[in-house]
């Protein structure tokens, strides 16, 4: 049996949708070793850790604008699914680093 093209789960197998969330979860594991190796005390300069979060955070943001071009007027609910959960995603690595105060 065939998946329709447009459904969530065939959506979310392509590279516009994963990407940004496997950027998220390594941004969050870059902060996650960044606190297991040098704690939370903050740093006089911004280290590789800052600059590499900043750059997993940012690069997201045109695979994302691609994603949204193309999918939401192509299939709008399941494209909010995954743009819903590469808002949490993100949202998740920016936790620690808010929380924190990084």
């Amino acid at each position: 049996m065939e998946q329709n093209p447009r459904s969530f789960p065939s959506i979310c197998k392509r590279p516009s949708a994963y990407l940004p969330v496997a950027m998220s979860l390594v941004a969050l594991a870059v902060v996650i070793g960044h606190i297991a190796l040098f704690g939370t005390a903050r740093q006089p300069d911004e280290g590789r850790a800052a600059h590499l979060w900043q750059l997993l955070m940012a690069g997201q943001i045109p695979v994302l604008a691609f994603f949204a071009f193309k999918w939401l007027p192509r299939a709008p609910r399941p494209a909010c699914g995954v743009l819903l959960l590469q808002l949490m995603a993100a949202l998740s690595s920016m936790a620690p680093v808010y929380f924190l105060h990084l």
